[in-house]
């Protein structure tokens, strides 16, 4: 251990590699335990064999942690003994490096070396990250950890029910008819988004129906403006 808290990072990295490309030694290094580990201990290094190794988008740091993504997948990482704030500050994201995410406690860390790339970053690749990371904090898909028997459910918070005013609404919609293309165009966007609203406010709504809401929407939506336009000439 001596030895290799001596060495340069590069040479730090490349024994990390060949540690991550051969996973079977965590086992042998538990069963040997050559450094005589507590048993509390050995578990969570056995644990180790669930890491997520590859190139990750560091997003955001939050209070409760840093928001790493990778492709669709995203990730909640603490720091080890310093934040990753001040590794990589909140100026420099999103930054992308390659490192090694590991179980700890029912936690996220990683493996203490982070690679990173000198590249900076357009708007439409910080728009697909913040896409993903709103996706997946709005559909309780945020990774907080990597041991399956700690994950929690996901269970989405709901105020107070609305049910009973979008049904009025809707049945009031229902009965209304515009007499101008206009009104009529602004009462069939009206509709179709109570209609979702609704579908969401009775735990109906599902994520396959989410495709044919949005087009029925957005062509209400485009016929709306397309008349607004007319009107603004």
């Amino acid at each position: 251990v001596e030895e290799y808290a001596k060495l340069p990072s590069e040479e730090k990295r490349k024994e990390r590699d060949e540690l991550w490309n051969d996973p079977k030694l965590i086992e042998s290094y538990v069963q040997e335990n050559p450094d005589a580990l507590p048993s509390a201990e050995l578990e969570i290094i056995r644990k180790w064999k669930g890491f997520v190794k590859g190139s990750f988008f560091i997003f955001r740091h939050l209070k409760k942690g840093s928001i790493f993504i990778q492709e669709d997948q995203v990730y909640l990482v603490h720091g080890l003994l310093d934040p990753l704030d001040d590794l990589v500050p909140s100026y420099a994201l999103p930054q992308m490096v390659e490192t090694v995410l590991l179980p700890f406690k029912g936690q996220i860390i990683y493996d203490g070396l982070l690679s990173g790339y000198r590249i900076q970053f357009g708007g439409g690749i910080r728009s697909n990250l913040n896409h993903t990371y709103t996706v997946a904090k709005h559909k309780g898909r945020i990774i907080t950890t990597l041991e399956p028997d700690l994950a929690s459910p996901v269970t989405v918070k709901s105020g107070k029910s609305i049910l009973p005013q979008l049904r009025e609404l809707t049945a009031a919609a229902a009965k209304l008819k515009g007499g101008s293309p206009l009104q009529k165009s602004a009462l069939a966007l009206a509709r179709a988004s109570l209609e979702l609203a609704t579908a969401e406010a009775e735990g109906t709504f599902t994520p396959d129906e989410a495709d044919a809401q949005s087009r029925k929407i957005l062509r209400a939506a485009k016929r709306l403006l397309n008349l607004l336009d007319m009107e603004s000439e």
